[in-house]
């Protein structure tokens, strides 16, 4: 067998393996800033025992925002969802700039200029501007 006939079949091999692997969101940009960097650590939404979204938190351009990515195996078991966004103050408790959107597969909350104060992403299943009773919410760790 040739050396090339053997790379490729290694890379048929291998993409079935990439392809089955959950895939986690990717975000550098968002439609309110160039470069983001997420800080802390991800959370992740588990509606009716399965895994909606990831939940992350970035910072960047002078503001924090909350990044929520709806996973391919939720996407593709419903038919219809609802999800939203937001930086959360206040020990969690004073919702800043939330977004909601239906049947996304990703959605960023507005900027909150919060740099200063000890933040955290939150993200729910819900159309709000808050979680209601009923909602399933997730928030990321504390970040000061």
């Amino acid at each position: 067998m040739s050396v090339f006939a053997k790379l490729a079949t290694v890379a048929a091999l291998a993409v079935p393996m990439l392809v089955a692997v959950p895939g986690t969101a990717s975000a550098s940009t968002t439609s309110g800033c160039s470069s983001v960097t997420q800080i802390g650590s991800t959370a992740y939404l588990n509606v009716g025992g399965q895994t909606m979204a990831s939940v992350k938190q970035y910072k960047g351009c002078g503001k924090n925002y909350s990044y929520l990515y709806v996973w391919e195996g939720y996407r593709s078991t419903h038919s219809s969802w609802n999800v939203c966004a937001a930086i959360v103050t206040n020990g969690g408790h004073d919702v800043q700039d939330p977004q909601c959107d239906r049947n996304v597969v990703e959605i960023w909350s507005s900027g909150a200029a919060t740099l200063s104060q000890c933040t955290q992403a939150l993200g729910w299943n819900g159309t709000g501007p808050i979680p209601y009773s009923g909602d399933v919410a997730v928030k990321t760790d504390v970040r000061c």
